[in-house]
């Protein structure tokens, strides 16, 4: 990256986080272009040489989120989730996953609060609830739970270990990595045993 696309970048970067700061306050409807360059630092021209409008930035927000997150598992091997595939690949709620996904909520609090808060006003949200709502879907498959029976299973495990992470954050990630992946994998899987 030469010092052009640098700099370029870094602006870039400047914009999406104060437009990450802006939503953690309120709905993408109630903030202006004039707001976004007070909080980044940059001139409404230096915006407008970026993004056509709000939504750009927004499109180009959301993929800042999802390339942030995915960098944390980038040391995880690559698998393929097909129907059949056996139980032992289906288990996420082990250590292997979940350290590095607590380190990016642990590192990114304000990026993790506003996803959470403003969900509905990120492009990649349906695509990300998408691709983990057929992940889960195959799991549940695969433990046998009745086709009816998965989006109570799917909304009991995802809430709760949501509320596990949200109290956590209460207490400003005070708790170890490893603490919480324990708490959590204890809750999902009482004693170790599988659903």
């Amino acid at each position: 990256m030469n010092k052009s696309e640098s700099k370029y970048f870094h602006t870039a970067q400047k914009m999406d986080e104060a437009l990450l700061a802006l939503l953690s306050e309120k709905d993408l409807d109630y903030i202006t272009v004039k707001e976004i360059c007070k909080v980044s630092g940059v001139s409404r021209s230096t915006f407008y040489l970026h993004y056509e409008t709000i939504g750009d930035l927004l499109l180009e927000t959301a993929q800042y989120i999802s390339d942030t997150f995915h960098a944390y598992f980038q040391h995880l091997p690559r698998q393929e989730f097909t129907p059949g595939a056996s139980k032992e690949t289906l288990i996420f709620i082990t250590p292997e996953y979940l350290i590095p996904w607590l380190s990016f909520i642990r590192d990114n609090k304000l990026l993790y609060r506003t996803v959470v808060k403003r969900f509905h006003h990120l492009p990649l949200g349906d695509k990300l609830f998408l691709d983990i709502n057929q992940t889960i879907h195959l799991a549940l498959e695969a433990f046998g739970i009745p086709e009816n029976h998965r989006k109570y299973w799917m909304a009991f495990h995802l809430e709760g270990i949501n509320a596990i992470v949200k109290e956590w954050l209460e207490e400003d990630c005070g708790d170890s990595l490893e603490e919480i992946s324990q708490v959590i994998q204890n809750c999902v899987r009482p004693g170790g045993n599988l659903p």
